[in-house]
């Protein structure tokens, strides 16, 4: 069995979306000042990095992040490469056998340099989502900040992902995983009314 961490390392430099909360992590006590422990702190917006939106990040209606099944982001995973389109449309993924798969990845590489946010990424056309249902995916995972376009207030692809019972998954680094089926594992922390949450994901290889 071999796991690949597809998770983006969170430090003080980790890049954000344009106005939100910088990620901050410090030592509030030291060894030496507590005498027996560190103990540290930190800060952070819920789309930090690798995480996962919670539909009531688009919808005042919609689930928090407590709320959401664990079964959700757990399952059979396929890793799609996708990185000669500027969207992911039906065609894109008119010839994927989706047999024995619960979950898609899409590899795109469209955020070239992850110490940077991205002015433009590859993003989901909204008319996937039935499709994806119809062949039993009930999770949508990108290696980039959004499914939608980064300036999109409609959020289309998130509302129709969410329609058709499809979880998103953001921020992944699939840099060098191969096209293939694997088990994915991307549990979200148990946080009472967050709109999303980073994620610790992994892909198994067995």
């Amino acid at each position: 069995m071999k796991i690949i961490d597809i998770s983006q390392t969170l430090s003080n430099n980790t890049p954000v979306w344009p106005g939100d909360t910088p990620f901050s992590f410090k030592l509030n006590w030291t060894k030496e000042e507590s005498g027996s422990v560190n103990v540290g702190t930190f800060t952070m917006s819920a789309h930090t990095g690798t995480h996962i939106d919670a539909p009531y990040h688009f919808s005042n209606d919609g689930s928090r992040v407590s709320q959401l099944p664990l079964n959700s982001y757990i399952g059979t995973a396929l890793v799609v490469d996708v990185r000669s389109t500027s969207s992911i449309s039906l065609q894109t993924i008119s010839d994927i056998e989706f047999n024995k798969i619960e979950m898609i990845l899409f590899k795109t590489n469209s955020w070239v340099d992850q110490t940077k946010f991205p002015e433009s990424i590859t993003f989901l056309e909204a008319e996937i989502a039935p499709f994806l249902k119809a062949n039993g995916i009930r999770l949508v995972g990108v290696d980039v900040p959004s499914v939608d376009p980064l300036d999109s207030k409609t959020l289309d692809a998130h509302h129709a992902l969410h329609k058709n019972d499809i979880a998103i998954l953001e921020g992944l680094v699939l840099t060098d995983v191969q096209p293939g089926c694997y088990e994915l594992i991307a549990l979200p922390l148990k946080i009472e009314g967050a709109d999303g949450c980073p994620v610790r994901a992994v892909l198994i290889e067995r």
